[in-house]
């Protein structure tokens, strides 16, 4: 599916959903210890990107698949939030990670997509594949969020 596509899908309703994501992913600061950076950010999808870093790699000199599973794990909870009420945020309640080959490249994009969203939980997919080969995924990713509702959440 494409960002057109799940842009037809999805109608946030938040009218300030793109800059409450952004925002959002200003203050994580894992975000910036890994060097993500936000690609796109569309009503129920996100896509994530990195640059190879030897910081991030395994003993192999592959990328981590602990880095891998975050990038996705984030990538698919900015697209829930991207659906949700203001005054609800997203965490993640489960997710099962595919990895699919070694992570080899210099610059990775994980692509977040909400699958069904739903009141209390939501299921979103990603995908993470080195730039220019979308065709070739590393990893996949089924994740479920769930809402709570912003008071809930400590910063």
């Amino acid at each position: 599916m494409t960002k057109t596509e799940s842009a037809k899908l999805f109608t946030p309703p938040d009218p300030s959903w793109r800059e409450r994501c952004l925002a959002s992913f200003a203050k994580q600061a894992m975000m910036r210890t890994l060097g993500v950076e936000v690609g796109s950010v569309g009503p129920g999808e996100v896509v994530l990107a990195f640059d190879r870093d030897d910081r991030l790699t395994q003993q192999h000199g592959f990328i981590h698949a602990g880095v891998l599973g975050t990038v996705l794990d984030s990538a698919c909870g900015w697209a829930a939030l991207s659906l949700m009420p203001v005054d609800h945020a997203v965490l993640t309640v489960e997710y099962k990670l595919n990895l699919l080959r070694p992570a080899t490249g210099e610059r990775f994009e994980g692509r977040g997509r909400v699958v069904k969203p739903g009141r209390t939980l939501t299921v979103a997919e990603g995908v993470l594949s080195a730039t220019g080969e979308a065709d070739r995924p590393l990893a996949t990713m089924t994740a479920t969020l769930m809402a709570v509702a912003d008071r809930d959440i400590e910063d």
